[in-house]
């Protein structure tokens, strides 16, 4: 239950609402591209090294991309850009608070 939480008071907090919400609400499109690139690597009997992972990863995003559709609300978009950004330079992050607090 508690699973996400912090992510949906953020979701709030930015003020994303609308169609929008409710892409960001949904992790199906995140699975399906993972699942799609599963699918493309499932082909490698080797692998060599890490970059090679890399590689078919981005190979697998590449052949996802075909089947993404427009984000439901995606005029909406660069309202939560800017909101991102405020709330990025508003809020101390981890290795910024002992400058905050004024240690």
């Amino acid at each position: 239950m508690r699973e996400g939480l912090e992510q949906t008071l953020t979701v709030t907090r930015l003020g994303v609402g609308g169609s929008l919400l409710q892409t960001v609400e949904s992790t199906n499109p995140v699975e399906s591209m993972i699942e799609i690139i599963r699918d493309h690597a499932t082909r490698v009997k080797r692998w060599s090294s890490g970059e090679m992972a890399l590689r078919w990863a981005a190979a697998g995003m590449l052949a996802a991309e075909g089947q993404f559709r427009r984000v439901k609300g995606y005029r909406e978009l660069p309202q939560l850009a800017l909101a991102l950004e405020r709330a990025t330079t508003d809020e101390p992050g981890p290795l910024d608070l002992p400058a905050a607090v004024g240690a």
